[in-house]
């Protein structure tokens, strides 16, 4: 915050942000006559999208005073975007301005009273938020002066004339220096303690606390050649301070930490060991998968085949000696260079991937196609194969810092000073507790990836002296450089496609489709230390329509040849911090102003394995992956093409391709920083509601998640194991599809621990994962759900003729035994695919019985499997237990008749409320040849080759006892509060699994009365209220609030192919279960909607309650169906439907699958259609009119009897819309929603196009 004074001695406190879109408005109202002249005319919208930094100043009441844009090239057309260095260093030899450390204002604008310190507070502003800028330059015609505002920050420099007309601009240039200057930094003296002392009571008291008031002064008077002790000065001021030790624990950072990427952070030594005794029998393949996930997770998991070769995914620098005593750092770090980039240490870091061969036998792993390159390293070692090195150390750490929080961005001006006093010395490293929040000095470090053993509660972090060197050149590739790129991406496993694609650009600059093809290359004292190739984007349309590209950009003032593809990104890691650089200076040089990359789903075989880490196939990106943003899909319209005809959308939008996950970046994001967040947070279970939450907080532009790990007993699901095949086991809540998890790639985000939680070491804050490996959590995420369990035989004996009145109940009890290997409890899609395996390795649809034991819909959908898949329907026997509730799993009769109908007609066997006795006869179970059951009237035994049992869900027992052992707080299911808290605060749990606590007296309402969705939605945006900084502060509910429990809105589904070859879809709002024939009896049920019937196979049902809204939608279907589409029906008013209830009370509707196919529905389908009611609604609560309140208003004051009506209150607000603004408006809406969303929705008029 800021107060600025008026020459009139008025006053406003201010504070800078980033330009938003809706500044617009505001901008172009503070622009004047002579903005124009000065700056030329400017659409600002196209402006701010193609600028790299935009500052908007405004009060305390959010009122923009000042705003100001940069761009890293120069206006007015004085020189080409990717060619001006050279002309502006010919003004001045003094200024040695680079892309690196250079912007052009292109737009200022302010209130008048108040500009100049508003111009002031803006440069200052930018020279803090972009530390390695040094120079701003402004451009005007030379006639113009600057006026009273600029000219207090610019001096001119000298003019250059123009490239398209004969005029001359004048340059002026505002220094660095003049406004936020680099830091002074020298010794300790023993007189900064009092300086330094507030500003390290500021931050914490501990220190002093532990070593008492002059701890300070000691650590400067105890320096001796080992121990340093450095300050930042500021007019006389010390306002920083660093303490570095040359004195590091080697073996215990060896030991906990990969240090291989920096040789160990030791110097090179004849007998250092980096490879294991023995060459691997198998080298690494293209194909072989990643052990771990993009950010280089731990292996918790032992394979059962330990000898499965590694290999580590890198970027190789070898030995640096630092013979340059006597000379700069900038030139002994340039000569240090030469050997620096062609070495053997520095690797690669966030590109470090183990690969083996895995899992089961048949993998989804996550990859690019041959033209996105994957860069992997080919050498491989053992799994447990560590390097030893012999060496000196070459590291110091930097054990207290400390800085005014006002001087902050200039950390790195310690750097040069502090590596001085350790001339041979090659990297510095710090160590912090992991929930510590990225500083800015660290931001420039490199984080070492731990060993899965490490039980240090510290992040480690490195910096090599070489990332010093501010001498970075990004240019377009040449001949010349291929040596250069070679040495660079020789370790790299699609070495050979980069290369191929380097001497393509050098020999067509085209690929042979004739798409354009650009490489650029990364350059340091004349060595190739970064390669990346784009191509034009192709597939633009696509891209818009499929994925929310339009969160980031406007895409109408984006031409389409300036939409990139990345394809290959490799920069060695001594300059990791450079990459956003890189990525800036592909756009400008590459003439563009947005890049994607994407990542694709590839199927691939492996071994099986007991435990692993499930593997994505990474890609070559994975260091600049984290300085992309990934883009959510968007939901699609399912059209009927043939049915809209030449009104359907274009093929480029409508065509359906392989799913791939996007990410991206533009102009405006490139010097956009992210938060980092490094807080472990570990979810356990993949469930609907794990997988909401990790998708909330991986699709967070402005947030970093580095520790994100799930823990599930398969790993990642949506490996589409049973193929193409549209009939499930299962039924589907349709949250998540195998597409889903194409389009999302949680495997590049999220650590993957394939293995079950046993148990929960609450004060180490520990997850025990098989029963021997540890996963260290700060915030633990409970999502396991509840599973299908294995039944608990009575063990009557049906000889004895007994009924189920004379067995004692043990449906609480846990089965204990041996399972039998041809019983299946079927819970996700890895148990499918085992069963179906087993079905298909065992003859069983030629012979032997089948039974399928339970009361839930998942019965149906596995019966229709079975036959579906060659069973006969004799050889089944749908055997239903007693049930445990009225409401029967579809509660819907005329659904249920049509089924049983279809089971009775394909030869199905019934039996109901029927009890598991015994199997085979109570001898050993294994395999199951015969079940006996009990009734209430007479007992039953059937032959049996196979049993899949759906009994009632539960928690399984070993999560259970994990717990109980943890003591947490367990009611039949795990208890927690509104806030998804359990009773320790560190440990969150959602989803079936868990019960509100009884002092809510809600126990009939839990998670599972609602969407998973949602849930995991909602317990992501409770999390993220601990870590995004944007977010407003979390208010604490007033005392009577805190005992309700909350309600979500989101509809519950589900969905499947039942027998008879039935499509179902059930869509309802959240409810405590009610038979349907009691919900119709309820005097405001509301309206039914039916049109076919069950049995024929076309019964579409709509319930609209007493508020005409669309409350729940049952669908019954011989044919396949849209059901994306009629999910969307949720909600809606029916007038929306096009006044749904008065068409059908007049006959017109005789098919309502015929009704939602027709052309006007489409928008009611779109995506965005929510944001258009939004927008309409706004607008009816908006004043428009001056004498008049808005719509919204009127119909609470008619609802308040405050107004007299000689007429209906439907008819006067009708009248009032149409004589009012208020109608134009809203037309004006909808035309525009539907004008720009034309490639969506083709088949809509709208003026001008007739």
């Amino acid at each position: 915050m800021l107060v600025l004074t008026s020459p009139r001695g008025k006053s406003e406190v201010v504070h800078c942000r980033r330009t938003e879109s809706r500044d617009i408005y505001c901008i172009k109202s503070l622009m004047r006559k002579f903005t124009e002249k000065l700056f030329g005319r400017l659409n600002v919208i196209y402006l701010l999208e193609k600028a790299n930094l935009a500052v908007t100043l405004c009060n305390d009441k959010e009122e923009i005073m000042a705003q100001a844009t940069f761009v890293d090239y120069p206006n007015w057309n004085v020189a080409k975007q990717d060619d001006w260095v050279s002309l502006f260093r010919e003004l001045d030899s003094e200024i040695p301005c680079t892309p690196l450390n250079t912007l052009f204002m292109h737009l200022f604008v302010a209130v008048d009273e108040y500009s100049i310190g508003c111009c002031k507070e803006i440069i200052r502003t930018v020279f803090k938020a972009v530390p390695e800028l040094h120079f701003i330059f402004l451009i005007v015609p030379v006639y113009m002066s600057l006026g009273s505002t600029l000219i207090t920050v610019f001096t001119q420099v000298g003019s250059i004339p123009c490239l398209t007309f004969e005029e001359d601009f004048a340059v002026y240039v505002c220094h660095r220096h003049d406004h936020y200057p680099q830091l002074h930094i020298r010794r300790a003296r023993v007189e900064d303690h009092d300086d330094l002392m507030p500003i390290f009571l500021h931050h914490d008291t501990i220190l002093k606390e532990t070593y008492g008031e002059y701890f300070l002064a000691e650590l400067i008077e105890a320096q001796d050649e080992e121990n340093h002790a450095v300050v930042c000065e500021v007019e006389g001021i010390a306002v920083g301070f660093m303490s570095v030790c040359s004195r590091v624990n080697m073996e215990l950072l060896h030991e906990c930490f990969n240090l291989g990427p920096f040789h160990g952070l030791c110097n090179p030594h004849p007998d250092d060991i980096l490879e294991p005794l023995q060459e691997p029998s198998d080298q690494g393949s293209e194909d072989a998968t990643l052990k771990t996930s993009s950010q280089g997770s731990k292996t918790v998991e032992e394979l059962q085949e330990p000898d499965f070769p590694e290999a580590k995914e890198s970027i190789q620098v070898k030995g640096i000696t630092y013979p340059h005593q006597g000379k700069t750092v900038e030139e002994a770090l340039t000569e240090d260079l030469s050997s620096a980039v062609q070495s053997g240490y520095a690797n690669e870091v966030e590109n470090i991937e183990k690969l083996t061969e895995v899992s089961t036998v048949e993998d989804v792993a996550y990859h690019v196609s041959t033209e996105d390159s994957v860069s992997i390293l080919l050498p491989e070692e053992k799994g447990d194969f560590r390097p030893s090195y012999r060496g000196t150390p070459a590291a110091f750490c930097i054990q207290l810092f400390c800085i005014d929080e006002k001087y902050e961005a200039r950390s790195l001006d310690f750097m040069n000073f502090v590596f001085s006093l350790f001339p041979d010395k090659s990297f510095c490293i710090i160590s912090l507790p992991h929930l510590t929040p990225e500083f800015v000095l660290i931001q420039n470090f490199v984080k070492a990836i731990p060993f899965n053993n490490c039980t240090l509660e510290q992040d480690l972090y490195v910096f090599h002296r070489a990332g010093l060197l501010k001498s970075i050149n990004i240019r377009l590739a040449t001949d010349l450089d291929t040596p250069g790129v070679e040495n660079l991406v020789s370790t790299l496993m699609l070495n050979k496609s980069i290369l191929s694609d380097l001497n393509q650009y050098n020999e067509a600059c085209r690929d042979p489709d004739g798409t354009s093809l650009q490489a650029f290359v990364a350059e340091v004292a004349e060595q190739i230390v970064g390669i990346a190739v784009i191509r034009n984007e192709m597939d633009i349309e696509y891209i818009r329509s499929h994925y929310n590209i339009e969160d980031f950009i406007y895409f109408s003032h984006h031409q389409r040849e300036e939409h990139g593809h990345l394809h290959h990104f490799a920069l060695n890691p001594i300059f990791r911090h450079y990459t956003k650089f890189f990525l800036k200076e592909i756009l400008r040089l590459g003439f563009k102003s947005c890049l994607y990359y994407s990542v694709y789903p590839h199927l691939r075989e492996g071994k099986i394995a007991v435990f692993q880490f499930q593997n994505p196939y990474a890609h070559s990106l994975t260091s600049a992956l984290h300085y992309l943003v990934p883009v959510r899909p968007r939901r699609q319209i399912v059209y009927p093409l043939e049915k809209l005809g030449i009104n359907a959308p274009s093929k480029e939008v409508s065509k359906d391709p392989l799913s791939y996950a996007l990410n991206h970046t533009n102009r405006k994001l490139t010097l956009e920083p992210k938060i980092t967040v490094n807080a472990k947070i570990v979810v356990v279970g993949a469930s609907n509601v794990g997988i909401s939450f990790l998708e909330t907080l991986v699709f967070c532009p402005h947030l970093k998640f580095s520790n994100l790990t799930l823990i599930s007993t398969h790993g990642l699901p949506g490996k589409n194991l049973l193929g193409t095949e549209q009939r499930r086991f299962l039924a589907s809540d349709h949250c998540f599809n195998d597409k889903d998890y194409a389009l999302m790639s949680l495997c590049s985000w999220v650590n993957i621990v394939v293995g079950r939680m046993t148990g929960i070491d609450r004060a180490a804050k520990q997850v025990i994962v098989s029963k021997e490996e540890i996963v260290l959590y700060d915030h633990l995420i409970l999502c396991t759900g509840q599973q299908y369990q294995v039944p608990c035989p009575t063990g009557a004996d049906i000889t004895k003729h007994l009924t189920n009145r004379e067995i004692p109940d043990n449906s609480s009890q846990q089965y204990t035994g041996k399972v039998p290997c041809n019983h299946f409890t079927l819970n996700d899609e890895e148990d499918c695919f085992k069963a179906l395996n087993w079905i298909k390795n065992n003859s069983i649809t030629t012979e032997g019985n089948v039974i399928v034991y339970g009361n839930t819909i998942d019965i149906y959908t596995t019966v229709e499997t079975l036959l579906h898949i060659g069973v006969r329907g004799s050889n089944i026997h749908l055997v239903h237990p007693p049930p445990t509730s009225n409401i029967t799993c579809i509660n819907n009769y005329s659904v249920e008749s049509a089924v049983v109908n279809a089971l009775l007609g394909a030869g199905v066997s019934f039996h109901r409320d029927a009890l598991l006795a015994q199997w085979n006869d109570g001898e050993y179970p294994d395999p199951i040849r015969s079940a006996s059951f009990t009734t209430p009237t007479k007992p039953f035994r059937l032959q049996c080759s196979m049993f899949f049992s759906f009994c009632e869900k539960n928690v399984d027992y070993e999560t259970f006892k994990a717990f109980n052992d943890a003591c947490l707080v367990y009611d039949g299911r795990l208890v927690i509060d509104t806030n998804f808290h359990t009773n320790d605060i560190a440990i969150r749990a959602a989803g079936s699994l868990t019960k509100f606590s009884n002092r809510y007296y809600s126990n009939e309402w839990t998670h599972n009365s609602f969407s998973s969705k949602e849930i995991g939605f909602q317990l992501a945006a409770a999390m993220l209220s601990l870590f995004d900084p944007t977010l407003e502060p979390v208010t604490e509910p007033p005392a009577d609030l805190d005992r309700l429990i909350p309600m979500y809105k989101g509809a519950k589904i589900q969905g499947g192919i039942l027998p008879g070859h039935y499509h179902y879809l059930h869509v309802a709002k959240p409810a405590i279960p009610t038979p349907l024939e009691v919900q119709m009896a309820q005097p405001d049920f509301g309206l039914e909607i039916v049109t076919g019937s069950a049995q024929d196979g076309n019964y579409f049902r709509i319930h609209v309650n007493k508020y005409k809204m669309v409350e729940t939608i049952t669908c019954l279907s011989k044919e396949p169906f849209p059901a994306s589409n009629y999910i969307r029906l949720f909600g809606q008013h029916e007038q929306v439907l096009n006044n749904l209830c008065e068409r059908y009370d007049d006959n017109l509707i005789p098919d309502l699958f015929s009704y939602f196919s027709e052309s006007w529905c489409m928008a009611l389908f779109h995506d965005r259609f929510i944001d258009l009611r939004k927008e309409l609604r706004q607008i009816l609560a908006s004043k428009k009119e001056e004498d008049l309140p808005s719509i919204e208003k009127l119909a609470h004051q008619i609802e308040d009897e405050e107004i007299s009506l000689h007429e209906k209150p439907r008819k006067y607000l009708q009248r009032v819309f149409q004589e009012t603004i208020y109608k134009s408006l809203v037309e004006k809406s909808v035309l525009d929603y539907l004008h720009y969303n034309h490639y969506h929705l083709p088949m809509y008029a709208w003026p001008g196009i007739i």
